[in-house]
């Protein structure tokens, strides 16, 4: 392999890596959620908040990285970044209290915007031929990372209950949760320390005017008899728009005109890809199995599937992107989404649920059992009905602590039609509109106002993220899992219709060439 080959596959798997801290970051807090309830006595509402304290958290980063890539350069920018996650894993490690842990985890969440920053240093280094796989390198590495929490979330769940010696000198059975985020600490220092490599960006230098580090930088990346071209390439789009422009200038001309079919499908694509509820389903996963009547220990187990599924067809996904193209992934993914989800509506939307006089004898750990006599062989027609009942019967706090136990005993679930169903829609997600939007925000913004184009649309992405983590947990107590779900497909759908009308193809384009693709046309 060239060397300019080996060096764009390098500087792309170490800026991508801050999607494997991100996966870790995001998917360790699925594990803790029933650890987090009790220690700081959370209602839904505010359990939800301290799992999506990290989504506000990037809301207010991404009002701000527009500037910061463009003033100090997309390097600085990544490394920046890598110190606060490394700062927020150590707080929530740490946190004495529930204001001080909703605090790093908001800290946190400024780190989050480093995916818009590495999307867009890997589509700025790559050549057009590679751009796609460069830049979905982004979504493996979250999803790698999102596994890896997924096994250690399993891991350390599995020692806390051994009983070991070693464990309860580490503390690892009385600070499970505590032990789980701590493990991203080791991950965010190595991501630190492996930035020092990357050159600056290439486009960046170009706009800074300095044309021979932007040289020096391309010769790494690209053949020596393609740089000139491709100076010449961009210093002819920044002509196009006079220059560099103000960040105020660069917003404007978001909503111009000229980029009306780009702002249609950038603000689609941020929307659906989120309101598929992808970070429900990732952020709370034992959560979810719960729902199909498993136990604590079996959902964290079932968890890795989801991790290793999404793995699997990321990568699926990476090897076809620039052989099939851009718009059948997205379109067809979509709908692969809604089949999947309706499944799992479907499946949820039969099951009944229904205790009998054997159930509530087994359930020893359960104090004063004999509550749960009221509640002998009735059949309830949802989860929703049943957690009422036991709300009722046995109180709020009582309900909420035991009812992964009792969904287990009493659910009447096709659990394997939804298990299907769950990873039926997240491997639709990873193989399709998961990495491709990331590949298309690496393509279809100008040179002109990519730097403040591409975090303005990842802010649309997270507060849609934002919304969904912080209210999934209500949604789950008042409307449902099923109810949830369809709610979700129905999103996806509106969003497919946009979509269908307004997506092109981009594949094997160069940024120019895609400019010229989307334009809208004259009449």
């Amino acid at each position: 392999m060239a060397n300019y080959k080996k060096n764009s596959y390098t500087y792309a798997t170490i800026v991508a890596m801050g999607g494997f801290v991100f996966g870790i970051d995001a998917a360790l807090i699925s594990g803790t959620t029933n650890y987090l309830t009790e220690e700081f006595s959370l209602n839904e509402l505010q359990l939800g908040a301290a799992v999506g304290a990290a989504a506000w958290g990037v809301l207010l980063a991404l009002l701000f990285v527009g500037y910061a890539v463009n003033k100090i350069g997309r390097k600085r920018a990544l490394q920046i970044s890598a110190a606060v996650y490394l700062i927020s894993a150590i707080g929530s490690a740490f946190a004495p209290n529930y204001w001080t842990f909703i605090s790093a985890r908001f800290l946190g969440g400024l780190a989050f915007s480093s995916i818009s920053m590495a999307s867009m240093y890997i589509g700025e280094i790559a050549p057009p031929k590679w751009r796609g796989k460069l830049v979905s390198m982004i979504q493996i590495n979250i999803v790698v990372g999102l596994s890896a929490a997924y096994f250690i979330n399993y891991m350390i769940q599995n020692w806390a209950n051994s009983g070991a010696e070693w464990v309860s000198t580490l503390g690892i059975d009385t600070n499970t949760w505590r032990w789980m985020l701590g493990s991203e600490i080791i991950f965010a220092l190595l991501w630190f320390v492996l930035l020092i490599i990357i050159p600056r960006s290439p486009v960046w230098l170009v706009l800074k005017e300095k044309i021979g580090e932007a040289k020096d930088t391309l010769r790494k990346v690209i053949p020596e008899n393609e740089v000139t071209n491709q100076i010449t390439e961009m210093q002819e789009s920044l002509q196009t728009t006079g220059g560099e422009q103000s960040d105020w200038e660069q917003f404007k001309e978001i909503f111009s005109k000229p980029m009306r079919i780009t702002f249609i499908i950038a603000a689609t694509l941020a929307i659906a890809q989120q309101a598929t509820g992808i970070n429900a389903i990732l952020f709370y996963a034992p959560t979810v199995f719960e729902q199909l009547g498993m136990g604590t220990d079996a959902a964290f187990s079932q968890a890795i599937w989801i991790g290793v599924i999404s793995v699997i067809f990321t990568v699926l996904g990476l090897l076809v992107v620039d052989k099939i193209g851009r718009r059948p992934m997205i379109l067809g993914g979509m709908l692969w989404i809604i089949i999947s989800l309706g499944i799992c509506f479907y499946g949820f939307n039969s099951a009944t649920y229904s205790l009998s006089k054997e159930n509530v004898s087994e359930l020893t750990e359960l104090p004063n059992s004999e509550r749960l006599d009221v509640l002998v062989d009735k059949s309830y027609e949802s989860d929703i009905e049943f957690k009422e009942a036991l709300s009722e019967t046995l109180g709020g706090d009582d309900a909420k602590k035991y009812s992964s136990a009792l969904i287990q005993k009493a659910a009447n679930i096709n659990g394997l039609l939804i298990l299907i169903g769950i990873l039926s829609f997240i491997a639709a997600f990873q193989s399709t509109i998961g990495p491709v939007m990331w590949v298309l925000f690496s393509e279809i913004f100008p040179i002109s106002n990519r730097g403040i184009a591409i975090p303005v649309f990842v802010f649309l992405t997270s507060i849609t993220s934002s919304f969904v983590q912080t209210f999934f947990p209500w949604q789950l107590e008042n409307l449902g899992i099923g109810a949830t779900l369809l709610f979700y497909a129905s999103t996806v759908a509106i969003g497919l219709i946009i979509l269908f009308i307004y997506l092109k193809e981009t594949k094997n384009l160069t940024i120019e060439e895609v400019q010229l693709a989307l334009a809208p046309k004259k009449k």
